[in-house]
C-alpha cells in the first residue's frame, strides 16, 4: 500500500509539473500575442471614450465590442435579459464555461479632455470617469485570445463574454443574473479601472437606489400660495428627516442623495419634484431595513405637504462575495504580467495631473508596482453589480492601473488618463491577467472544482438569491428625471 501511496503522489507531481510547464508555454505564447494587438484595442478603447454613453444607452459602445467579438469568431446573443445594450458571446463547446464580463458605460458630467488639465469637451456631458471603455475592451480581448488557444486546440472548453450595461447606478448584471444567464458558467473573471494593480479578496457595500417623486398643485407663488401644494417642501421634508435618521443606523451606512428636479420658477410652486437616494452597507438585509425605514420618511413627508409620494427603485447590489482559492491564482499570473511602466512623456502628464490633487500621492511611478494579497484589498466603500454575480458563480476579479497614481474614480483626472496610453497600457495589463488565470481554468479542473467547494461553503446552504431590485424589469432610463 505504502509503494501505492507513493507512485499515486509521484504521478500526481509529474502530472502538475508538467501541466505547470505547458500553461507556461502557453500564457508566455498569449501575453506576446495579446501585445502585438495595442493599436487595434487601443483604436478600440478610445472609440468607446468617444463615445461615452451612459448606462443602458450603450448603443454604439456595444455594438462595437459585439462586432469585435463576431469578426474573431463568437456566436453573439443581443439584447438579452431585456436590455437592448446586454449581450451574450460565446465561444467552443462543453466544460469548463469561463465567463469574463465586460462594461462599458459611461457617467454623467464627466466629460473632459485627454490633457492633463480640467478642460471639457464642447457638446459633450458625460465621460468615461470610471474607465469602462478600458474594462469593455480588455475583457473583449482576453475573450478572443482565450478563444484561439481553444481553437488551436491547446485548450478545452467555453468562453462567454457577457456584455454588461448600466453598472453606474442601473445594476444590469443583477437582470442578466436573474435571467439564468450565467447558471451553467463555472467561474468568471472580472477587473475594474483604478490608481493601482491589486487582486480584489474583500467585500462591497450593498445598495439599493430609488427615486422619490413627489406630485403636489402648483400656483402663483405670490398671489395664491394657499392654493398651492410644493412638491419641493414634500423633497426637502423627505431629506431632512432621513438625515436626522443618519444619527440612529449603524455608523458605516451611507446615504447619500441629489435633488434631481425641483421645480422650474421661484414664482410658481412646483407641483413636481424628485430626489435622487442611495443607501449602502455591508449587510444586504440591513441596507433593505433602512431603505424601508427612508420610504417612510418620504410618505411622512407627502402627508405634511399635502402631496401624493411615488418611488422607484432604479438599482439595487448585493456585496461581493469573495473566492480566495481563485483570488490567489489570479494574484500568481497578475505578478506574471506585471504593472505599466510609463514614458517620459506619460511621467510628465501624470506629474501635471496629480499637481492637481488637494494630497500627495505616491510616486508616478509606483504604477509599475504589483500590491502583495490582502485579504480584505477591495473591501471599500463602493458597491457594484459584479456582487450579485458572485453570489451566483464562483468569481474574481482585479484592479489595474489605468490612471496614474492618487486618481479617484469618477473625476475629470481620471477621464483624462483614460483617453490616453496611460489607460491603454493599463488595459493590457488586465487583458493578459485575465488571459493567464483563463489559462489556468481551463487546463486545470481541480482549480474550479476547489473554488467551488469555496464558493458553496461561503454562500451558505440556505441561501436563496432575492434581487434587492425585485421584480422590476429593468430601469432603462434611470438617468432621465422622470421616468
Amino acid at each position: 500500500m505504502k509503494k501505492i501511496g507513493i507512485l499515486i503522489n509521484l504521478t500526481f507531481a509529474i502530472t502538475s509539473v508538467t501541466l505547470a510547464q505547458s500553461t507556461g508555454n502557453l500564457k508566455k505564447q498569449a501575453i506576446a500575442d495579446i501585445q502585438t494587438q495595442y493599436t487595434g484595442y487601443k483604436k478600440i478603447a478610445l472609440q468607446i471614450w468617444d463615445y461615452a454613453e451612459v448606462g443602458y444607452k450603450e448603443y454604439k459602445s456595444s455594438a462595437l465590442l459585439q462586432k469585435t467579438l463576431t469578426d474573431n469568431g463568437f456566436t453573439v446573443a443581443a439584447g438579452v435579459a431585456e436590455i437592448p445594450t446586454a449581450f451574450v458571446a460565446t465561444y467552443g463547446s462543453g466544460k469548463p464555461v469561463i465567463g469574463i464580463l465586460a462594461e462599458f458605460d459611461a457617467l454623467p458630467g464627466l466629460a473632459q479632455d485627454s490633457v492633463p488639465q480640467k478642460a471639457s469637451l464642447q457638446g459633450k456631458d458625460a465621460g468615461h470617469g470610471c474607465g469602462h471603455h478600458l474594462f469593455g475592451t480588455a475583457s473583449v480581448a482576453a475573450g478572443i485570445e482565450l478563444k484561439k488557444l481553444i481553437a488551436e486546440k491547446h485548450l478545452h472548453g467555453t468562453i462567454r463574454v457577457f456584455g454588461c450595461p448600466a453598472e453606474e447606478g442601473g445594476s444590469g448584471k443583477v437582470y442578466m443574473v436573474r435571467a439564468g444567464l450565467f447558471n451553467d458558467v463555472d467561474v468568471v473573471m472580472h477587473w475594474h479601472p483604478s490608481d493601482a494593480n491589486e487582486i480584489t479578496s474583500g467585500t462591497s457595500l450593498a445598495n439599493i437606489s430609488a427615486k422619490f417623486r413627489f406630485y403636489g398643485l402648483s400656483a402663483h407663488a405670490a398671489a395664491a400660495p394657499d392654493k398651492g401644494r410644493s412638491a419641493l417642501d414634500a423633497v426637502e421634508g423627505m431629506d431632512y428627516m432621513v438625515n436626522m435618521m443618519r444619527e440612529h443606523i449603524p455608523s458605516d451606512t451611507r446615504i447619500h442623495y441629489v435633488i434631481t428636479d425641483g421645480g422650474k420658477a421661484p414664482n410658481v410652486v412646483p407641483d413636481f419634484a424628485e430626489s435622487y437616494y442611495y443607501v449602502r452597507n455591508k449587510d444586504k438585509e440591513l441596507v433593505r431595513s433602512i431603505f424601508d425605514r427612508i420610504v417612510k420618511a418620504g410618505e411622512g413627508a407627502a402627508m405634511g405637504t399635502g402631496t401624493r409620494m411615488e418611488y422607484e427603485i432604479t438599482g439595487g447590489v448585493y456585496n461581493l462575495l469573495p473566492n480566495k482559492t481563485l483570488a490567489m491564482d489570479m494574484q500568481t499570473n497578475l505578478d506574471l504580467v506585471g504593472g505599466v511602466k510609463y514614458s517620459a512623456k506619460e511621467l510628465a502628464f501624470g506629474q501635471k495631473i496629480q499637481s492637481s490633487f488637494a494630497y500627495k500621492p505616491k510616486p508616478v511611478e509606483s504604477a509599475s508596482e504589483i500590491i502583495p494579497y490582502r485579504e480584505t484589498a477591495g473591501d471599500v466603500g463602493g458597491s457594484t453589480d459584479v456582487s450579485d454575480v458572485s453570489w451566483a458563480v464562483p468569481t474574481v476579479g482585479f484592479t489595474a492601473a489605468t490612471w496614474v497614481p492618487g486618481t479617484p474614480a469618477h473625476s475629470w483626472q481620471a477621464s483624462a488618463c483614460g483617453g490616453t496610453d496611460i489607460g491603454i497600457k493599463g488595459l493590457m495589463v488586465a487583458a493578459k491577467t485575465l488571459t493567464l488565470t483563463g489559462i489556468d481554468l481551463l487546463a486545470d479542473p481541480e482549480l474550479i472544482k476547489k473554488a467551488k467547494v469555496e464558493f458553496e461553503q461561503a454562500k451558505g446552504a440556505d441561501f436563496h438569491y432575492k434581487a434587492m431590485v425585485g421584480d422590476r424589469k429593468p430601469a432603462l432610463n434611470y438617468r432621465d428625471t422622470k421616468n
